[in-house]
C-alpha cells in the first residue's frame, strides 16, 4: 500500500520496515454509562502522553495521534438533521471516517466506487458528511499530505441474521472491497485514501498530529454532545521510520505500543492460510476480504488486520487475543492442565505474534489490554469509586483525587485486563480465560489426535548410519573443513553448547570471497535495537520454547479435534532414526512424501532452475494426493547427482507454497548433509523449515570418535550433546531479536541478505532485505559446482584430496583471506618496535589495499576526484576545525586507560 509523503524503496530504506513505539491508554465506565467526561478524560490522557510521541524537524507535525470512541449516535443525529436523509436507529447504520484524495476527480471517483460497492453488497448509502476540521494548528509537513476528510453513512440493508456481528461483517466486506479497488486503480492520488473505521459500534478520529492537536483539529471533539462509555487513545512515536495519516492510531480494534518482531512470518502464514479458510459466517463474501493483511502496513496495523478477521470470523474478542498474544505456557510447570491444553491446541492453529507489546483493544462495548509474555511494555490501571477505569502506559496519565481511588495496579506479562460493562466489573484473567478453556475438551482432542514423535512406531526400513567409503567425498561436496570439525562440531559434541569466539571478523563477505561459500553465509542475523529489547534466553527459560508442530493446520475459522492432527516435536533437529520414522509415516491426516533436491551438474544453472521448478510441481501434486509432510532430501549425492543448496530448496518451496496459499497444508522437513553449525539451522528455520535431519553431521561425529577427536564419548552422547547445542544456539539467536518461541521464529525471515540480487531474492527469499545486491542463481550454481567438483573431479582424478583447512577462524596459507594476516601484523610490529617509517608505509599499503583482495565493501569505494583541492586558507583555519574534535563520547571501559589519557593529551595539544 502506497502512502502519501513516503519515499519509494531505495538504498537502505524500505517502507516495509515501518515500526513504532508509542503511548497508549483508555478510559471507560464499568457499567457502560456514556458521558462527556470519558471523552475529555481520554483526550487529557492523550495530551499527558505527549512525551511518548515525537515530531520531526517541523515541530508542529506529529508522528500521529488519535482517539477511538463508541459511535456517537445522538451527536450524529443532531448533525445530520440538515441533510436529506434521516439517520436510522442506533445499530441500524454504519459510519466511518474516510481519508480521500484532495484532487476532486480522484475524490469523486472514490465516492462513486464506494456507492457502487455498497449497492452491490445490498446495503444503502445514505450520504456523506464533510468532517469539520481546523488545520491552522498543524505543521507544514502534515498539511502537505493532508487528505480530504469525510464521513460516510451506510444503512443496514440485506444482512443475514446469523449473529449480532452480521452487519459489522458486511461493513468489513465493503471496506475491504473499496480498499482493494483503490490499491489496484490508476488514481494519481490513491495513496491518500484510507478508511480508518467503518462500523456501527466504534468511530475513530486520528491523523498525522501531535497529541494536543487532535481536539483542535477535529472540531467534533469540542462538541459537548459527543459522549461515549469508553475511549481509547494513542500517541505514536515512529521510532526510525516515517509518520503518515493512515498509520496514526488507534486502529479499528486496537492500539499498540511495541514491536512485532515476527511480523514477516506472521504475514506469510496469514497469507498462506487463505487457501484453507472457509466460513459459514462470511459465506461467499470470504474471497472478497483477501488479502486479509494490507500490504506494506505497519506491524501494529497488521496485527489489527488479524484481530479484526478473527473477531468477525466468529472468535470472541478475548479469545482472539489469547490466540495472537498467548501467555507463556510451554515451560510453566504449575499451570493447570486444562489451561495448558487450551494453548497447546491453539498453537496448532496459529503461531504467536511475538515481541514487546502493550495492546489495549475493544469491540466498542468491552475494552481491555494485554501485555506480551515478557511484560516488556508495562502498563498501569486505576479504578475509581465512581466506576471509572483508567489504563495507560504509565502511572499518572490522568489526575485523580486519591480519595476517589478504589484500586490500582499493573498489567502482568501475558495476562489480560478486561472491562465488561455487561457484567459491570473488571473480569479477572482466570475467570475470563476459563470461559474459553471450558468450551471444548482440548486435552482429550490433543491426546486422541496429536502425535508425539517419541510415540511413532519403530522404523521398518534400515536406519542409515556411517558410510565411511563415501564420507570424505560428501563432506567435500558440502564444503566441510577441518575448522568445522575442530572449532565448531567438536565443542558442540563435547559440551552441549557452541564454542565461544572473539568478536570481529576480518574475512571477506561471502559475495566478495574467492572461495565457494555456502548460501547461508550470504545471510546475516538481525538483532533487537533502538527501543526493542533482546531477551536473556537463559534466565527467561520459562517463556522460551523450541517445541514445534508439523503437518496441516486446517481452517483457521474452525475449531475441531482434527485440527490438532499434527506431529509434535520437542525441538527441530531430528536423528536418523526419527527421520526414518517420519518417512514411513502414513496415518489419517499425517502422510509424508519425499522429494529429492538433487540435480544434474552437467545441465548448468538452467538445469538447477528447472529442477527447482520440478520440485515445486512435485510438492503441489503431493499435496493434492494428501501429503501433509514434505521431506526435502539430498541423499544419493554422487558424481552426476549434485545437491541443490538446502537453503535454496527449502526457502524456494516455502515461498512457492505461500504464494499458492498451500503452505499451511504441509510441514517442510529437511534431510540434508549440508547444515552443521547453528547459523545454518537458524537460517533454515527462518525460511520455513519445520525440522532438519543433518545426517552427515551425525556421520561426521561418529567418524571423529573413531579418529580419536572426541575421547571418552560415544556417538549417542555426542549426538545428544550436538542436538542440545543446536537448540541453545537457536534460542540465543531468537532471543537476540526478542522472540520467545520457535513457532514464531519459523518463517519469520529475521535476516538480511548481503550480495544477492533482487530477482533472486524476490523469487526464492521474498521480502528479505537485500540492500546491497550482487549474485543470482547462475553464481550460486557455480559456487555449488566448485565444491561438488572438488569432491568429484570431472576426469575422475585418483589423487587423495583431504578436507580443506578452512581458514575462516584462523589464518591458513591455503585458507580464506584475512585482512589482519601474518605479513601485515609483522610489518606493524616491526614498524612500531623499531620506529621505521618505510616499514610503516608498507603496513599501511597492506592495510589499505582492500580493493585488490575485495575484503570489505569500503575497500571497493574510492574518493571521486573531480576538481583541484581547495586551499585550506580559503575555507576555514585549521585551528577552527580542531575545536570541533571531541572524544568525550568514548565511555570509560570501552577503551583502555592509556588510550583515554593519550586522547586527552591530544585534545589539549590541538585545542579540541
Amino acid at each position: 500500500m502506497e502512502r502519501q509523503g513516503y519515499p519509494q524503496p531505495t538504498g537502505l530504506y524500505h517502507p516495509a520496515n515501518e515500526k513504532d513505539n508509542c503511548g497508549v491508554g483508555f478510559m471507560a465506565h464499568l457499567k457502560g454509562v456514556p458521558s462527556r467526561n470519558i471523552v475529555t478524560g481520554a483526550l487529557e490522557i492523550l495530551v499527558n502522553l505527549t512525551h511518548r510521541g515525537a515530531c520531526g524537524c517541523d515541530p508542529l507535525t506529529g508522528d500521529g495521534a488519535g482517539i477511538l470512541i463508541q459511535t456517537p449516535h445522538e451527536f450524529l443525529k443532531k448533525h445530520t438533521a440538515q441533510f436529506d436523509f434521516d439517520l436510522p436507529d442506533k445499530g441500524e447504520y454504519g459510519t466511518g471516517l474516510v481519508f480521500l484524495p484532495p484532487e476532486k476527480s480522484d475524490r469523486e471517483a472514490c465516492r462513486a466506487e464506494f456507492q457502487r460497492i455498497v449497492q452491490e453488497e445490498g446495503q444503502i448509502l445514505l450520504g456523506w458528511r464533510e468532517v469539520p476540521t481546523d488545520n491552522s494548528h498543524i505543521g507544514v509537513t502534515a498539511k502537505k499530505v493532508e487528505p480530504a476528510i469525510s464521513q460516510i453513512f451506510i444503512q443496514k440493508g440485506n444482512v443475514p441474521a446469523t449473529d449480532d456481528l452480521a452487519f459489522e461483517r458486511k461493513l468489513f466486506v465493503i471496506r475491504k472491497r473499496i480498499e482493494n479497488w483503490v490499491r489496484q486503480s490508476e488514481l494519481k492520488q490513491r495513496s491518500y485514501f484510507c478508511v480508518p473505521t467503518l462500523s456501527s459500534k466504534t468511530f475513530v478520529y486520528k491523523g498525522q498530529l501531535l497529541a494536543d492537536q487532535v481536539q483542535k483539529y477535529f472540531l467534533d471533539l469540542q462538541d459537548e454532545n459527543l459522549v461515549s462509555a469508553l475511549a481509547m487513545v494513542h500517541q505514536r512515536y515512529s521510532t526510525n521510520t516515517f509518520p503518515s495519516w493512515d498509520l496514526a492510531q488507534p486502529f479499528r480494534y486496537l492500539s499498540h505500543n511495541g514491536e512485532i518482531n515476527t511480523l514477516r512470518g506472521n504475514i506469510n502464514w496469514m497469507e498462506a492460510r487463505q487457501g484453507l479458510m472457509e466460513s459459514d459466517l462470511f459465506g461467499e463474501d470470504l474471497k472478497k476480504i483477501f488479502p486479509v493483511i494490507v500490504p506494506n502496513a505497519s506491524d501494529s496495523a497488521t496485527l489489527d488486520n488479524a484481530l479484526e478477521m478473527l473477531v468477525l470470523g466468529g472468535r470472541d474478542l478475548a479469545h482472539a487475543m489469547m490466540m495472537l498474544i498467548p501467555e507463556p505456557w510451554d515451560g510453566h510447570e504449575t499451570m493447570a492442565d486444562d489451561r495448558r491444553a487450551f494453548y497447546e491446541y491453539h498453537a496448532c492453529l496459529m503461531e504467536p505474534w511475538d515481541g514487546p507489546a502493550s495492546i489495549p483493544f475493544t469491540d466498542g462495548v468491552r475494552i481491555g489490554a494485554v501485555l506480551d509474555r515478557n511484560g516488556l511494555r508495562p502498563s498501569r490501571y486505576t479504578v475509581t469509586k465512581d466506576d471509572l477505569v483508567i489504563m495507560g502506559s504509565e502511572s499518572g496519565v490522568l489526575e485523580i483525587d486519591p480519595a476517589n481511588v478504589r484500586s490500582k495496579g499493573r498489567l502482568q506479562p501475558g495476562r489480560m485486563f478486561f472491562v465488561d460493562p455487561e457484567l459491570g466489573r473488571i473480569v479477572t484473567d482466570e475467570e475470563l480465560k476459563q470461559k474459553f478453556i471450558d468450551r471444548h475438551p482440548y486435552r482429550k482432542w490433543i491426546h486422541e489426535n496429536r502425535v508425539e514423535i517419541q510415540h511413532l512406531p519403530e522404523p521398518k526400513g534400515e536406519v542409515a548410519g556411517l558410510d565411511q567409503k563415501t564420507l570424505l567425498e560428501r563432506q567435500q561436496a558440502w564444503g566441510y573443513s577441518l575448522e568445522d570439525l575442530r572449532f565448531l562440531m567438536a565443542p558442540m559434541a563435547k559440551d552441549g553448547k557452541e564454542a565461544i569466539g572473539s568478536m570481529g571478523n576480518d574475512t571477506p563477505l561471502a559475495v566478495l570471497s574467492d572461495r565457494a561459500p555456502l548460501l547461508y553465509n550470504y545471510f546475516k542475523q538481525l538483532f533487537a535495537q533502538v527501543t526493542n529489547p533482546p531477551l536473556d534466553a537463559i534466565r527467561e527459560k520459562l517463556v522460551t520454547s523450541l517445541e514445534t508442530t508439523v503437518g496441516s493446520e486446517g481452517n483457521l475459522f474452525a475449531e475441531t479435534p482434527e485440527q490438532c492432527r499434527l506431529l509434535n516435536l520437542p525441538q527441530p533437529v531430528l536423528t536418523n532414526r526419527q527421520m526414518q520414522q517420519i518417512k514411513e509415516l502414513d496415518q489419517p491426516g499425517l502422510k509424508s512424501h519425499t522429494i529429492s533436491i538433487l540435480c544434474d551438474p552437467s545441465e548448468g544453472a538452467d538445469g538447477m532452475d528447472n529442477r527447482l521448478k520440478e520440485i515445486f510441481t512435485e510438492a503441489d501434486q503431493a499435496i493434492e494426493e494428501g501429503a501433509t509432510l514434505l521431506i526435502l532430501s539430498d541423499r544419493g549425492l554422487g558424481r552426476n547427482r549434485m545437491a541443490i543448496p538446502a537453503l535454496l530448496a527449502t526457502s524456494g518451496l516455502h515461498q512457492h507454497l505461500v504464494r499458492e496459499e498451500k503452505r499451511t497444508q504441509v510441514g517442510i522437513v529437511l534431510e540434508s548433509g549440508e547444515p552443521r553449525e547453528c547459523h545454518h539451522y537458524c537460517v533454515l528455520a527462518a525460511y520455513g523449515a519445520c525440522a532438519v535431519n543433518p545426517y552427515l553431521a551425525f556421520e561426521t561425529l561418529e567418524q571423529m570418535i573413531l579418529d580419536g577427536m572426541l575421547p571418552g564419548i560415544d556417538i549417542e552422547k555426542a549426538s545428544k550433546n550436538y542436538i542440545k547445542a543446536v537448540g541453545l544456539g537457536i534460542l540465543k539467536v531468537m532471543s537476540k531479536m526478542g522472540i520467545s518461541t520457535l513457532q514464531s521464529y519459523r518463517g519469520a525471515q529475521i535476516l538480511e541478505a548481503i550480495g544477492l540480487n533482487k530477482a533472486f531474492i524476490d523469487r526464492y527469499f521474498t521480502d528479505t532485505a537485500s540492500r546491497i545486491e550482487g549474485i543470482g542463481l547462475p553464481e550460486v550454481f557455480e559456487e555449488t559446482l566448485k565444491r561438488h567438483r572438488y569432491a568429484f573431479p570431472e576426469h575422475d582424478v585418483k589423487e587423495y584430496r583431504p578436507l580443506i583447512s578452512g581458514g575462516q577462524y584462523q589464518w591458513r596459507r591455503d585458507g580464506e583471506y584475512h585482512m589482519h594476516n601474518p605479513l601485515a601484523i609483522a610489518k606493524l610490529q616491526e614498524a612500531v618496535k623499531y620506529n621505521r617509517r618505510n616499514v610503516w608505509n608498507e603496513f599501511t599499503d597492506l592495510a589499505n589495499n582492500y580493493e585488490k583482495k575485495l575484503a570489505t565493501l569500503r575497500g571497493l569505494l574510492g574518493f571521486k576526484k573531480t576538481r583541484e583541492p581547495i586551499p585550506l586558507s580559503e575555507v576555514e583555519p585549521i585551528e577552527a576545525i580542531f575545536k570541533r574534535f571531541k572524544t568525550g563520547a568514548m565511555s570509560f571501559g570501552s577503551i583502555s586507560k592509556e588510550a583515554h589519557e593519550t586522547l586527552a593529551i591530544a585534545m589539549n595539544r590541538i585545542g579540541g
